[in-house]
């Protein structure tokens, strides 16, 4: 009998992982065979993607997106454990893409352990070798593993109740904010920046 996989805040690799392990796939042919597993999910994701993903944006988020990459002190960046292929098409197709730069972020193409990739993000978005600063980033998730993948890092971590958790379960994983919506997003991170 298999257990349902709870895919919230997982990277893509790790629920493959997941997955092939209890389809009886060892973990020596999993590690083997990794990139192949990828390329596949992201092609298929590619061919099964709607054309258009704006009904699937939360009310707000084009706002505050628009109104946070107008500002000098704002440096988005995307922290995904989509793998980056999947990750961007997804932000294409829901009109969000322009907001996030090539060669910026990380994903799940870049780690399956997703506490590994704040530190990822803040290396590509630093400068002169010099990874962007702790006290300067802000990681922003609907679920328990966004929030243990900022503490990971040493980096504060707004919650937005918009998921499968409540304003009560995020704030009991320890996030520095919580906002019942992406309306209220925009007001924490003005204070917080």
């Amino acid at each position: 009998m298999t257990r349902p996989i709870a895919p919230a805040g997982r990277t893509d690799g790790e629920i493959a992982r997941a997955l092939l392990l209890q389809a009886g796939v060892s973990a020596v042919a999993i590690d083997e065979r990794a990139t192949a597993v990828r390329e596949a999910c992201c092609r298929f994701y590619a061919e099964l993607c709607p054309a258009s993903l704006t009904d699937n944006v939360l009310p707000g988020v084009a706002d505050l997106l628009a109104s946070l990459s107008n500002r000098a002190d704002v440096r988005l960046s995307l922290v995904t454990g989509n793998y980056e292929p999947v990750a961007r098409l997804k932000l294409t197709r829901a009109g969000l893409g322009r907001y996030f730069a090539a060669g910026q972020g990380a994903f799940g193409s870049d780690s399956e352990d997703r506490a590994a990739l704040p530190g990822i993000a803040r290396r590509r978005a630093g400068s002169g070798g010099v990874p962007h600063a702790r006290g300067q980033t802000i990681v922003i998730g609907d679920t328990p593993r966004d929030i243990a993948c900022a503490q990971a890092d040493g980096v504060r971590c707004v919650a937005v109740a918009t998921g499968p958790f409540d304003e009560s379960q995020l704030a009991d994983a320890g996030a520095d904010a919580v906002a019942a919506s992406a309306h209220e997003l925009e007001p924490i991170l003005d204070r917080m920046l």
